[in-house]
Formats: C-alpha cells, sequence, structure tokens
C-alpha cells in the first residue's frame, strides 16, 4: 500500500525469506537453536555436525532441552552450521557458566560460539572427551565431561560440559552499530577473516543478561566473549581439589574459631578470624588473577561469620550466667548495693573519697566476749552465724551497706553507694527491725539454757568521707568519720540508760514520721557538746499511756521544773519496767535539775 491509499503488485517480488537463506549460503554461518518447553509439531533442528565421544556418555551430565525452536526450514537448511543459545544464570541472575553441549531430545548439539568455531575452522565433528577416559578418573569437577575438542582446539569444562566465562571490560570498538551500515553513506569495515555476530542489545528485545560485577551485557556480547575467550585460551578452571580445601577450611575453621574465643576472648579472635578471611578472600583472588583458578572463600568465610556469631552467642549466655553467679556470690562477700552500683558504673571501683551525709547503725552484741571464753567452738560459731545472718539479711534488706563485722558487732551506712534521699528514715526502721529480731532471737536462746545477751543498736546521721580506701593490692568502700564514733557511742550507752536502741537527734530530725521519745541531751564520753538521744518507738507503742506519761514528765524535766522529781518518781513507781523513767528518777533524787546527761564511761 503506497501513502496514497493505492495498492502495489506485489506478486512477481522475491520471498525476502528466500533471499536471505541464498545470501546465507554464500558465507559460512551459522544461526541459533533456543530450548522452549513446547515446540509443537516442529522437528528437531537439523544436526551439520559429526560428534565423537570418549569415556562414559555425556548426555547423562548435560543440560537438558526437551525441545526447542529454530531458524525456518529454508534458512536451516542454508546455513552451515546450528548451535545453542541458552545461556543459563545462576540464581542471583549473573551468568557464570556456559553450556557448551546441551541435550536436546537425546541429540547432543554445541553452543553458538562452538558451532561457530566449527564452521570457521572447516571441521565437521566434535570430540567430546568425559570421566572414564584414557587417562581421567571420576573425581570431583571431573566426573562428567572433561573437555570438548572442536577442529585444533581443546575446550575444558566442568562436568556438566559448560565454560567459566572469564569476562573482560567491555570494548565498544568490538561493536558495529545497525544504524551505520543502514545509513546511506554508511561504511562496512573490512571483516575478511573475522567472526562476525548478530544480535540486539535493545532492552525491549530481552536479550539483556546480569555480569558479575553487576552490569548489563548483551547476549551477543557473551557469545563474544566465549569465542575471545577459546581463541585465546584464556580459561577459568575449578581444580579437583577446590570442593575439598573449601570443606576442609570450613571445618578448619568451624573447629578453631570456638578455641580462640575461648583462649584469646572476643575481640582478638575477631581480629584473627577477620584477618583469615581476609587472606582467604586476597589468596582466592591472586589464584584467580594468576592462574585463572576459582577458589570459593565465600562459604569458608560464612563460616567464620557464623560460627563466631554462634560461639559468641554461647559466651554472651554464659558471661551473663557468671555474672548473675558473680553477682550473687559477691553479695555474701559486700553489699549488694554496692555490687550492683559497681556492675553498672565500674569507676566505683577506682581509688578515692568523697565527702556526703550518711546515716549509720551500729550493733553490739552484750556480754558476747565473756561467753566466747566460756563456749566451745562447736557451738558458738554455728550460733553467731545464726545471729550475724538475720542482722546482715536485716540491714541489706533496707538497702543498707556493710561497713565492717567485728566479732558479735555489725556497722551499717546508709546514702553511699547509691543515693538514699531517705537515708535516716532508713537506718531507723534498720534498727527497729534488728532490734525485734535480735530480742526474739536472744529469748529463744535464753529458754533454750544458752545465756545470750541483748543487742545495743546506736542510730547516728552525720557527714563524712566514703569511698574506696587502702592500695592497689586490697581496697575497701568504706567510710571514715566522726559520725561513726558517735553511733558507736550511742550503741554503747544503751547499757547506763537501760534501752536497746538510741537515735541521734540528727537523724530524728530527718524522719518525718519518727515516732520515739527522747532520753536528754548526751554528753558523750570525750565530748564537750551534749548530743540530743531519742529512744525509737513502734506506733503502737509510741501511743501508749506509760510513753504519754513519761513525755509530759520529760517536758518538766527538760524545762527544769522542779515538779520533775515528783512527777518521774511516780513515774517510776507507776512503771517499774520503764529504764528511763528509773534513770531520770534517779538522777533528780541526786540533785540534777535538767534533761543533760553527762557520761562518764563509753
Amino acid at each position: 500500500i503506497d501513502r496514497l491509499g493505492g495498492a502495489y503488485d506485489t506478486a512477481g517480488l522475491p520471498d525476502h525469506d528466500t533471499l536471505f537463506a541464498e545470501a546465507l549460503a554464500r558465507v559460512p554461518a551459522v544461526t541459533g537453536l533456543a530450548g522452549v518447553a513446547d515446540a509443537g509439531d516442529r522437528p528437531r533442528p537439523l544436526a551439520k555436525f559429526g560428534l565423537a565421544t570418549a569415556g562414559d556418555d555425556p548426555k547423562p551430565f548435560l543440560q537438558r532441552l526437551d525441545a526447542a525452536v529454530s531458524s525456518l526450514p529454508g534458512i536451516e537448511a542454508a546455513v552451515a552450521g546450528i548451535g545453542s543459545l541458552n545461556l543459563a544464570a545462576d540464581l542471583d541472575g549473573v551468568v557464570r557458566r556456559v553450556p557448551l553441549l546441551v541435550d536436546l531430545d537425546g541429540k547432543v548439539y554445541p553452543a553458538l560460539a562452538l558451532e561457530a568455531l566449527r564452521v570457521a575452522q572447516g571441521a565437521s565433528s566434535y570430540i567430546v572427551k568425559s570421566s572414564g577416559a584414557s587417562g581421567e578418573t571420576a573425581f570431583g569437577e571431573r566426573t562428567g565431561v572433561v573437555s570438548v575438542k572442536v577442529g585444533g582446539l581443546v575446550v575444558p569444562t566442568d562436568g556438566e560440559g559448560r565454560l567459566w566465562l572469564h569476562y573482560t571490560e567491555h570494548r565498544p570498538e568490538r561493536f558495529l552499530p545497525a544504524w551505520n551500515l543502514l545509513a546511506e553513506d554508511g561504511r562496512v569495515p573490512d571483516l575478511e577473516g573475522a567472526l562476525v555476530l548478530i544480535g540486539t542489545s535493545a532492552a525491549g528485545l530481552l536479550d539483556l543478561r546480569h555480569g558479575p560485577l553487576g552490569e548489563t551485557i548483551p547476549g551477543v556480547e557473551i557469545q563474544a566473549q566465549i569465542l575471545e575467550q577459546i581463541l585465546q585460551a584464556d580459561y577459568l578452571t575449578r581444580p579437583d581439589w577446590a570442593d575439598g580445601a573449601e570443606i576442609l577450611a570450613m571445618v578448619l575453621l568451624g573447629l578453631a574459631i570456638p578455641g580462640l574465643t575461648y583462649r584469646l576472648g572476643a575481640l582478638s579472635s575477631a581480629l584473627v578470624g577477620g584477618a583469615g578471611v581476609a587472606a582467604g578472600v586476597a589468596g582466592s583472588l591472586w589464584a584467580f588473577e594468576s592462574s585463572g583458578l576459582l577458589i570459593d572463600p565465600l562459604y569458608p568465610a560464612l563460616t567464620v561469620v557464623a560460627v563466631y556469631a554462634m560461639v559468641s552467642l554461647v559466651r554472651h549466655v554464659q558471661s551473663e550466667r557468671e555474672r548473675r553467679w558473680i553477682r550473687d556470690a559477691f553479695k555474701s562477700y559486700v553489699s549488694p548495693n554496692l555490687v550492683e552500683e559497681v556492675l553498672r558504673d565500674p569507676t566505683h571501683l577506682e581509688l578515692g573519697g568523697e565527702r556526703r551525709e550518711l546515716s549509720f547503725v551500729a550493733t553490739d552484741l552484750a556480754g558476747f566476749t565473756p561467753m566466747v571464753e566460756a563456749a566451745k567452738p562447736g557451738e558458738l560459731i554455728p550460733l553467731l552465724n545464726d545471729y550475724l545472718n538475720g542482722m546482715i539479711r536485716i540491714g541489706f534488706t533496707h538497702g543498707g551497706t556493710l561497713d565492717a563485722i567485728v566479732g558479735d558487732a555489725v556497722l551499717f551506712f546508709f546514702n553511699a553507694p547509691v543515693d538514699q534521699p531517705d537515708h535516716a528514715e532508713r537506718a531507723v526502721a534498720c534498727a527497729l527491725e534488728m532490734d525485734a529480731f535480735a530480742h526474739a532471737f536472744a529469748e529463744d536462746k535464753r529458754a533454750r539454757g544458752i545465756p545470750l545477751g541483748e543487742t545495743r543498736i546506736g542510730v547516728h546521721t552525720g557527714s563524712v568521707i566514703v569511698g574506696n580506701m587502702g592500695g592497689d593490692v586490697l581496697f575497701n568502700y568504706c567510710a571514715h568519720g566522726d559520725a561513726i564514733n558517735t553511733a558507736a557511742r550511742l550503741e554503747s550507752v544503751n547499757k547506763h540508760l537501760g534501752t536497746r536502741v538510741c537515735v541521734s537527734g540528727e537523724t530524728a530530725r530527718r524522719c518525718p514520721d519518727f515516732a520515739g521519745r527522747p532520753v536528754g541531751g548526751l554528753v558523750l564520753k570525750g565530748k564537750s557538746e551534749a548530743v540530743e538521744v531519742f529512744e525509737p518507738l513502734s506506733a503502737a507503742t509510741a501511743g501508749g499511756e506509760a510513753v504519754g506519761a513519761y513525755r509530759e514528765a520529760y517536758a518538766l524535766l527538760d524545762a527544769e521544773d522542779a515538779k520533775a522529781a515528783a512527777a518521774f518518781k511516780a513515774l517510776a513507781e507507776r512503771f517499774p519496767d520503764d529504764p528511763l523513767a528509773k534513770l531520770h528518777a534517779r538522777r533528780l533524787e541526786r540533785g540534777e535539775t535538767n534533761s543533760r546527761i553527762v557520761m562518764e564511761e563509753k
């Protein structure tokens, strides 16, 4: 149809396919065949070559094509050869190996590039050498096809008859664009003696492949690379021992990494493993560049990573288990709050101290020294352990830090190393619970015939220096300051007052809900200033009749009222078991007139 709508008479024009076939017949040309799932009733492509085999039958090892399509019958008959166009890609889409031989319904066909080499050399057949041939054994890559001989060229293959592609860089001078040929002034270079491949590079024609470096390569260029590689005998080979070497490397690394990790530690073993992986990759690259050997470092490297990750996970679980064990065991030696703080912030292990306000609880077991002299070790030690275990557990329960254990005496402090704004309240609550435990413990032992005395407790709050003291070999987290001495003195004065627990005014003022009754202003042994002292009480006891009457009498004493003497005398007669009432009654009888008490003894 012309552009004006008229029709041309084409009856006398020659058939274009016929013209193309005649042109192909004038030169040594090769066309392709492509494997398909179903070729319908089309006959199998013509075989323009002969095939001889040495060794095992190669067909079981080759890529199998159930059916294939090729050129029109006229074109197929005119060409000198027909070869397979199949380019099988790996799982990542990269074409690394090309089948030089395929099995098409029981008939072996060569690849297009191989057939082009046969026609170019004027050869008539191929010789396929397989395992089992003279000088060949079935082992590793050598199981199956070994090589294909075409004319004067011997092409090594893997066991499935595939050629490892050794890609070269893209070179534009290899290509002649179609538009250059079709242009009016198009010039065709001298192609005498050249192997010319005709193909496409347009994306829409679906003959684009992926190269190993991520580049896109037309299928026709891959065929050209195959030709160049064979003509230059530039082959990549995977040695027979490669699989064994890689498996051995995986096994050795899998065994070595755990040992290195446990012996050298995580960081050092990671560096050694990383160096081993780098050496493997470098060695593989050197083998590839220098000798064309294909040694795969990927799986050994992945083995290192996988085993290291697994061992690291196991080590992490073990470390956590050991850390918990150490923490629990360490708590048996030092205070749990100190252990937790050190684990949270290891800088607490540094030598040095700071000044801060702490509350102290000092205890002592009355009459313990004479008891030690008279008791048997087998009886005393379990008793002492049970007593100390209860006292220390109570101190830890209230968040205290154990400063020292001296015989039967313990010293706790609060507000270090962990900040405890309520440290004074914690100390008083701790003292009351210790008193209840120690009193019940002593009564139980006395009921069993063991003459265990009462426990005396002193509580005081003051500014001290606290931190890690000692040297490089041994250090101790402890406190130093006069506040500790005051707490110890308050513990000791209980035996003179008849009380079991004494709390300083410094501590009581920091407890909003403090319940107790005043003892007096005590001038402790070795001191010149009086310390206001209270006896802490439980909530139930603090509201009792005896405590109320005591407070009324003490108010008179504190005001230096003359009525105080009669009030305390009556109080002592009314409540004969109240040691403080009797204490003040005796003092007032001796002529003392106020609440100031000078202690002549510790």
